[in-house]
């Protein structure tokens, strides 16, 4: 299992947490891209992102919690990240989208939030690299995590092929041992808002 670290809700500043990251066995540098509209708050735009960015060295696994993805997409294919995550609630023919993606040589995630269910993005499994299930409400860190997800993630474990399974919300050290069947686990407050991030994440890893 791999995990992903999300930065909004932290001790210290972006930078600074973004740097301690970096010292760290993560695999991946989690980036929650809001627009204040598909969800309540709105936090960074891409001139942000970039300077925060600045010495990262980890891959980037861009998620946006947004009601215009394609907008969003066509900045962050610049950084080149290994993963750009959109929500299949934002869209009504994600098709482009997922084409877009794959031109430009970075893997497509479709997200689902907590009332979605796994047959709206059933048709697409064949189509996208990641899935990604939120297990909690999206626009907010320090949420906990919402048992009835475990469900989802063994529904998408049957009808596996070639995505990966991807979570995202309240992860932490108790909530870790449910998810046997998820690839990437995405974790935030319970890593950056702990003394030591390393030992953090290795009751997850």
């Amino acid at each position: 299992m791999k995990v992903a670290v999300s930065f909004i809700k932290s001790r210290y500043s972006e930078k600074e947490t973004i740097d301690l990251i970096n010292q760290t066995s993560a695999d991946f540098l989690h980036i929650d891209i809001m627009d204040g509209e598909f969800v309540e708050n709105k936090n960074y735009d891409y001139e942000d992102i970039k300077m925060f960015l600045k010495d990262n060295h980890k891959p980037l696994d861009i998620h946006l919690m947004c009601a215009d993805p394609l907008k969003y997409i066509e900045e962050y294919i610049e950084l080149k990240p290994y993963n750009i995550t959109f929500h299949i609630e934002a869209v009504n023919n994600p098709l482009r989208l997922i084409e877009l993606l794959h031109d430009n040589g970075i893997r497509c995630g479709l997200a689902i939030n907590p009332d979605t269910s796994v047959k709206e993005i059933k048709s697409y499994l064949d189509l996208i690299d990641n899935v990604l299930v939120m297990s909690v409400h999206p626009g907010k860190g320090g949420q906990k995590f919402i048992p009835d997800t475990t469900s989802k993630i063994n529904e998408l474990a049957l009808l596996k092929k070639n995505f990966t399974i991807e979570v995202d919300g309240g992860v932490n050290n108790e909530v870790i041992n449910n998810l046997q069947n998820v690839d990437i686990v995405v974790s935030g407050s319970y890593i950056c808002e702990s003394e030591d991030y390393q030992k953090t994440i290795d009751t997850l890893h």
